[in-house]
């Protein structure tokens, strides 16, 4: 982690759970965070409590779903701090509906922040460090469902956007092969994590309590870990599970 102190990570999705330890981390690690959230409340007390650790953490006010939120994020963090060595695409979203007759609103703000969010934060970080010329490292929070289709009730949309971010992380990783960048890609997939993860179905809720899980420094010491590899070597990807678990 050497490499990283002092150096600009931007976070998505800061204000709890595994985004709030990733930033934790990150800050205690001596690297410069800038954790937006739309719950930028949440971010701010993070802040004061990682004041006195060797990195800091900057609150922003950001909803990944708008263009204008994500586009303003980057122009401060240039304006203010410098070049972006890490990004870590961590915000995510489930909704409690199905695919027969389901609501699309909730179809469209799972794609808009799982998928078009994740794709838009990327395009700036990718831009930011050729402009720099940056060898970064970009990480998704992916999650098992974006490798198989687990049979959970209403997971339905949010399985697709998780097969999505794994099929974007290979594409990436293919374009930045073929202009010859040196930019990392990886994803990270964790199973079932104890979070403040939004359920809004008593179903879910109880099925959660029932089955093995991880903590969500599990997963922020997998994010540590895969940052931590020497330049020549891309973790791809990472699945992570809790011992126990069924999918």
């Amino acid at each position: 982690m050497d490499r990283w102190c002092g150096k600009v990570a931007i976070v998505t999705g800061v204000s709890a759970g595994i985004g709030a330890s990733i930033a934790e981390k990150l800050v205690e690690s001596g690297v410069l965070v800038v954790g937006l959230a739309r719950r930028v409340d949440r971010v701010k007390e993070l802040a004061d409590k990682l004041k006195d650790k060797q990195g800091k953490l900057y609150p922003i006010q950001a909803d990944v779903r708008l263009e204008e939120d994500i586009l303003h994020s980057f122009k401060w963090v240039k304006e203010n701090l410098g070049p972006v060595h890490i990004l870590i695409n961590n915000a995510g979203l489930l909704r409690n509906t199905t695919l027969r007759d389901g609501d699309t609103m909730m179809w469209k703000q799972m794609l808009d922040t799982n998928v078009l969010g994740l794709c838009m934060a990327t395009r700036e970080a990718v831009k930011n460090m050729k402009e720099n010329s940056v060898d970064g490292h970009i990480i998704h929070i992916n999650s098992v469902v974006g490798h198989v289709v687990a049979n959970i009730p209403n997971y339905n949309i949010y399985i697709a956007t998780k097969h999505a971010v794994t099929a974007l992380t290979e594409t990436l990783r293919q374009e930045l092969v073929s202009v010859g960048s040196k930019i990392k890609i990886s994803s990270v997939s964790p199973g079932v994590v104890d979070t403040e993860f939004p359920l809004d179905s008593e179903h879910l809720i109880g099925l959660y309590k029932k089955i093995p899980s991880l903590a969500a420094e599990d997963v922020a010491n997998a994010v540590i870990y895969v940052i931590s590899t020497p330049p020549h070597v891309q973790v791809h990807e990472l699945i992570i599970k809790p011992v126990g678990e069924e999918y």
